[in-house]
């Protein structure tokens, strides 16, 4: 198979030669013009891709086998299909990759949505406990994802961490007969979501999952504690490996910096070791380390107000 012909956008357009970036460097791998910017490939394979500007575009050759399969999961997951390759490769070294185990339990799903702008959904494979799998986010709705996902036990609980990022949540619901929960200053209801929150109080989804509503990128934004360890924050809050730290999205708050800056401020209160952001970078350090952190992104934060 030819690696251009799995990544689309919107299922039937490939990225195209003729449209090459020209800040590509010469070789097997390119980006279309048509790249959006969404940081995915640069994450999954940071050794080929980079920001030129406002897009990506290969500045390495993948040479290994392993490069070549970091890169090849970039293109399944670019939202645009704006990845392609001149030669032909196994695409479903690519595809195959998806879920991608992160820690423990804890998986990326891949697979990105345009509607998104690309955001990260994750996976939580939780077979002994009572709620079942945990989909945070929606990814693109793809059948080679779909089964994976129902090899590992499928979804039971899809938390939506606010409006951006929902997707394909209708379609997922409707396959694993999942309940979906979202904050109604979202629009929820409008959405179709079975469970709503309310308010600004922390709500205890079962005994490993709390819900803590941080209204500011949107006015029902949410992130998800899980374990005491995993924190999946959707837009609120993510690593920057430019400045290295914690940081928030001032650029792209749509409701109120002051209301995501008092959200930022009840974190400290809770312990977690990773951050699994929809946009930005994921983060792995000690809670004390995390909680400084924190920190000193407020007091960033409070600065900019």
């Amino acid at each position: 198979m030819r690696a251009g012909n799995s990544g689309s956008r919107n299922g039937d357009v490939m990225a195209d030669p003729s449209r090459r970036l020209p800040e590509n460097i010469a070789g097997d791998f390119f980006v279309d013009e048509t790249c959006i910017d969404c940081d995915a490939c640069r994450q999954i394979a940071p050794d080929t891709f980079r920001d030129h500007g406002e897009q990506s575009s290969v500045y390495r050759q993948p040479a290994t086998a392993e490069e070549i399969k970091r890169a090849l999961m970039s293109l399944v997951a670019c939202p645009t299909g704006s990845i392609g390759a001149t030669e032909r490769h196994n695409a479903r070294i690519g595809i195959d990759s998806f879920p991608e185990l992160i820690d423990a339990n804890i998986y990326f799903c891949g697979f990105t949505a345009e509607s998104s702008f690309g955001a990260w959904s994750y996976l939580i494979v939780r077979p002994d406990a009572e709620g079942g799998n945990v989909l945070v986010d929606s990814p693109r709705y793809a059948s080679q994802l779909v089964k994976k996902i129902n090899a590992l036990g499928g979804v039971r609980t899809i938390f939506l961490t606010h409006r951006d990022d929902v997707a394909d949540h209708v379609k997922f619901a409707q396959k694993f007969g999942a309940q979906r929960v979202m904050h109604t200053d979202d629009n929820a209801a409008r959405h179709g979501v079975e469970r709503i929150v309310e308010g600004e109080d922390e709500t205890q989804l079962d005994d490993d999952l709390v819900i803590i509503p941080t209204p500011g990128h949107t006015r029902g934004h949410m992130v998800l504690l899980y374990k005491d360890k995993y924190l999946f924050t959707g837009d609120h809050l993510a690593w920057s490996p430019t400045r290295e730290c914690l940081t928030a999205f001032r650029s792209t708050c749509w409701y109120s910096w002051e209301a995501q800056t008092r959200s930022m401020e009840r974190l400290p209160a809770y312990r977690f070791e990773w951050v699994l952001p929809g946009h930005g970078r994921i983060h792995h350090a000690s809670a004390d380390e995390m909680r400084a952190e924190l920190e000193k992104c407020v007091g960033w934060m409070k600065a900019v107000r």
